[in-house]
């Protein structure tokens, strides 16, 4: 399956400039992967050590001369190493940290060997690390799970993609590829973007199997909270990771995820899961000015999932459930279409800037008020408020456009995409007016672009 980082890494391969680079992301979300498919891609000889695997390899960078570990290297593995034609692959690197340091050394003696660092568990090691950290010296990627137009991708729809990326909002959808996209789209949200779930969905087309492959890769996660062992028990991660699904759409309140122990230790429990990469926490902003998270209330934070496909396995829900919808509602109350769109927007950001999302939501007084989400659109703060149908009340909407002075607005639903002008009197007694771009689920990857054009 070809993911969307392939390309910016044949580019930072052939890069001049090119440092160390260290791939960041949820384990089992395809960083193995990648890196062997874009030395197989390129032709180059791939020299993967695993430090989780074999521990003993750290000891064959002892020294801080590149070319003497390469020679440990290649007399160790019993092969000729040319550092022009090969990648040296540091994986599992959170198993040997403070390999992280020497990395400088390979950027300013032996430049022409490519290094690629990756790391399930790498936030811990950067948190705790009592190294010097070589900075400016290396680069940093991200890698989600594959979004909805990388599985269209690998399903074999590439022309449905490739429709996708040429649409413009002035054009309109036939029904008969408006109605393909959201059965797509409902597929998408049961298999997910888990590399594995969605092989065995190209290749066997059996819902029992992805299901098993979705509870593999939980208890994979669960399986981890050992390595959590001396910083929190276990049972504080299950209750948080067992919570988010319920609490998927709103607020997140510790006690609904355990009531009968205290809330530090949950909060330590979701700081780890965070470090993780197993679910990410959306914090409300005042949304007065960029950055949007100079002005967040960390008090105040939805939390989504790494996966849709991890959540409908939680909650129970199958393929069939959602083919017998004519639209995109879900048994709970929406949260499933705001995990759905917060994943989407995740994979938007550009690969070297670590994803982050926020939502904005007024308390004072009497009229509560809340945006799914807020993002950054180039200088532009842009709303983006999510409807599970068709159909569905902008009150907050209207609120937040008032109160901020925006012009432009985004809705996401299941119906077809349209731009025009809203005008309407709030509950305060105010006209608001601005600009909506309403877009379906499945030009989310697009949002930018069709953003700009309008």
């Amino acid at each position: 399956m070809k993911r969307d980082l392939t390309d910016f890494l044949m580019t930072w391969l052939g890069s001049s400039n090119r440092k160390p680079l260290v791939i960041r992301g949820a384990r089992q979300v395809g960083k193995t992967w990648l890196i062997r498919n874009l030395a197989e891609a390129v032709n180059k000889q791939l020299i993967e050590l695993n430090f989780e695997k074999k521990p003993d390899f750290e000891s064959l960078f002892s020294s801080n001369e590149p070319n003497e570990i390469v020679a440990n290297i290649s007399a160790l593995l019993g092969k000729t190493i040319e550092p022009g034609n090969t990648i040296l692959f540091l994986d599992e690197i959170q198993a040997a940290a403070h390999l992280l340091a020497k990395l400088r050394w390979f950027l300013e003696e032996l430049p022409q060997l490519p290094v690629i660092a990756a790391g399930s568990l790498l936030n811990f090691a950067l948190t705790d690390h009592e190294f010097s950290m070589p900075v400016g010296r290396i680069s940093y990627v991200y890698l989600e799970p594959l979004s909805f137009e990388e599985f269209l991708d690998a399903a074999g729809y590439t022309h449905l993609r490739e429709y996708l990326r040429s649409y413009h909002i002035s054009k309109e959808i036939s029904a008969a590829i408006h109605k393909q996209l959201i059965v797509l789209l409902k597929e998408y949200l049961i298999v997910g973007g888990m590399p594995a779930a969605v092989s065995s969905w190209i290749t066997e087309k059996q819902p029992e199997a992805i299901n098993q492959i979705h509870f593999d890769l939980l208890a994979t996660y669960r399986e981890d909270f050992a390595k959590y062992r001396g910083r929190l028990t276990s049972k504080r991660l299950e209750d948080i990771l067992t919570s988010i699904p319920r609490q998927l759409g709103k607020k997140f309140v510790y006690s609904h995820a355990n009531t009968e122990v205290n809330t530090l230790s949950l909060k330590q429990a979701m700081d780890l899961l965070t470090k993780a990469r197993v679910c990410h926490q959306v914090f409300a902003t005042s949304a007065n000015g960029l950055p949007l998270n100079a002005e967040v209330n960390d008090k105040f934070f939805k939390t989504i999932l790494l996966d849709c496909g991890l959540v409908s396995a939680e909650l129970g829900l199958s393929l069939h459930q959602l083919s017998a919808l004519s639209e995109l509602t879900f048994i709970n109350s929406g949260g499933l279409a705001e995990q759905l769109v917060g994943q989407q927007l995740r994979t938007l950001f550009p690969p070297f800037v670590p994803p982050s999302l926020n939502y904005w939501q007024r308390t004072e007084g009497n009229a509560n008020a809340e945006v799914d989400y807020v993002i950054q659109h180039k200088e532009q703060i842009v709303p983006v408020e999510v409807k599970a149908g068709r159909t569905g009340t902008l009150k907050s909407l209207h609120h937040f456009m008032e109160s901020k002075g925006k012009h432009l607005a985004v809705r996401i639903n299941s119906d077809y995409p349209t731009f025009g002008f809203v005008q309407v009197k709030t509950t305060t007694g105010f006209t608001v007016e601005y600009s909506l771009l309403s877009v379906p689920f499945y030009l989310i990857g697009q949002l930018h672009r069709l953003l700009t054009e309008v």
